[in-house]
C-alpha cells in the first residue's frame, strides 16, 4: 500500500508558502508505519522543534489501474476522509534550502494520521467538497476542493503515469491556506462537509 501525496495544491497554501504555483503536480510518498488510525494520538518527536499541521482530503484507490485517464480516474476511487500531514518544518525547510529532498521532514511514524472513510456516494461533487481543521475548538484551516490547483482527477492521472495505482493506495491531495504549529495537548478535529471524521490529540 502506498501513500500518495501532493504538494503545494491550493492557491491560498501556495501564496502563504512565498512558493509559485507548480506547473505539474508536487508528489512525495509517505510509508504505511507514518499512518495513525482510530483516532489514536500523536507523539511529538525529539527531532523537530516545529512540528505543524496540514489537513487534507484523502481518497482510497478502488481498483487496480495504470496511465489512467482523467476523464476515467473517478472510476477508480470510492471512499474519501480527511487526514493530517504533519510536517516537520524546521527540516523541511532545511533540506529545501540546502536543495536536499525533504522525506524526512514529511514521512516519519505518525506523520499521517487518517480519519473514518465515507462513501463518494454521499457527496455530490468531489471538487466542491468543504473542509475544515479545528484545534482546541478554534478553526483554524477551511476550505473547499475548488480551490485545488490540480482536480483529483487530475492527480490520479498525473501520478499512473508513473505509479500502478493498487486497491487500497491512498492519495493526501494537499492542504489549504492556514498551516501551524502543534504543541502538547493539542485536540485536532478534522470535518468533512461539517461531519467530523478524524479526532485525536497531540502527547
Amino acid at each position: 500500500m502506498k501513500i500518495i501525496c501532493i504538494g503545494l495544491n491550493y492557491r491560498k497554501h501556495a501564496l502563504e508558502m512565498g512558493r509559485p504555483f507548480p506547473v505539474e503536480p508536487v508528489v512525495f510518498l509517505k510509508p504505511d508505519s507514518s499512518i495513525i488510525k482510530n483516532n489514536k494520538p500523536f507523539f511529538l518527536p525529539d527531532f523537530s522543534k516545529e512540528i505543524h499541521y496540514e489537513v487534507e482530503v484523502v481518497i482510497k484507490i478502488s481498483k487496480l489501474g495504470k496511465g489512467i485517464s482523467a476523464k476515467f480516474a473517478h472510476r477508480y476511487f470510492d471512499e474519501v476522509t480527511v487526514g493530517i500531514d504533519i510536517t516537520a518544518r524546521d527540516l523541511q525547510n532545511q533540506f529545501s534550502k540546502n536543495g536536499l529532498p525533504w522525506e524526512l521532514s514529511k514521512c516519519f511514524d505518525g506523520a499521517a494520521p487518517l480519519g473514518k472513510f465515507v462513501s463518494t456516494r454521499t457527496i455530490k461533487d468531489i471538487q466542491d467538497i468543504n473542509f475544515m481543521l479545528e484545534i482546541n475548538g478554534n478553526k483554524v484551516q477551511e476550505s473547499n476542493t475548488s480551490d485545488m490547483i490540480f482536480s483529483i482527477n487530475d492527480i490520479i492521472a498525473y501520478v499512473s503515469k508513473f505509479f500502478t495505482l493498487k486497491t487500497g493506495d491512498l492519495i493526501f491531495t494537499g492542504t489549504p491556506s492556514g498551516v501551524g504549529a502543534l504543541h502538547r495537548n493539542d485536540n485536532l478535529v478534522a470535518y468533512l462537509n461539517n461531519k467530523p471524521l478524524l479526532d485525536f490529540v497531540i502527547k
